[in-house]
């Protein structure tokens, strides 16, 4: 199985953390994010790692290397532009027939190979990791009728939603939706792939998920890996 970490951004919401360091070099505990995901990827049972970079790339191939030391097979594609999550795809060389993408700053305890496998048996054209997230309202929501008469009211309602997680599986084919040098976002990607008459899955799961984005919420991966049982959970 094959997967391809996006580790081409600058991270400029995580500063003054990146501003040194490409945000999957940031250390949680103490390993870097990306050593935690590759680490992840081989327990599952992957073996082939393409990493695309971008803003300081040198560091994170001069980190990860070969990957021989962690059983696993790392090569790289260099972003000569920014190309945002899915333009990168369109000039990896070498993609399966179906690959799993992982963004570079994330921590989940997702179990990547019952995605990958889910993907395959829907025959699908993308597939999303989803996790469900809530939102409690601050304020009393007032439901007004047609004739201005209230019909309704909920003080401070939780909503919930499903969001993406930022680890999908793609089929190769999809690719060709992909224009040469001309950025795109994974979640534009996917739309593209909708309105081609594509498949999209979304694949719920309860797994554990950090998007370390900015600098509360990397505060909270450190916290969580200061502890043996967390450290337990990503490893």
């Amino acid at each position: 199985m094959q997967a391809v970490i996006l580790a081409g951004g600058k991270g400029t919401r995580l500063r003054p953390f990146t501003t040194a360091l490409p945000k999957p070099l940031v250390p949680v505990g103490e390993r870097p994010i990306i050593e935690v995901v590759l680490r992840q990827l081989k327990r599952r049972g992957f073996k082939d790692v393409v990493v695309s970079v971008g803003h300081l790339a040198e560091l994170i191939e001069a980190f990860c290397g070969d990957g021989r030391r962690w059983g696993l097979r790392v090569r790289y594609a260099r972003e000569t532009k920014p190309l945002s999550t899915a333009g990168a795809l369109r000039g990896v060389k070498g993609l399966a027939p179906h690959f799993l993408t992982i963004n570079g700053d994330i921590l989940t305890t997702l179990d990547f190979k019952a995605l990958y496998d889910a993907h395959r048996r829907a025959k699908a054209d993308a597939t999303v990791a989803v996790c469900e997230r809530s939102t409690t309202v601050s304020f009393g929501v007032v439901k007004l009728g047609d004739d201005g008469l209230v019909s309704g009211w909920d003080e401070k309602p939780t909503l919930r939603y499903q969001v993406s997680m930022g680890v999908n599986v793609f089929s190769r084919g999809a690719l060709k939706l992909l224009k040469p040098g001309r950025p795109l976002g994974i979640p534009e990607f996917l739309t593209r792939i909708r309105e081609d008459g594509g498949r999209v899955l979304g694949y719920k799961t309860k797994a554990d998920w950090l998007d370390i984005g900015r600098p509360e919420d990397y505060e909270a991966a450190q916290g969580l890996f200061e502890t043996a049982r967390g450290r337990a959970k990503y490893s």
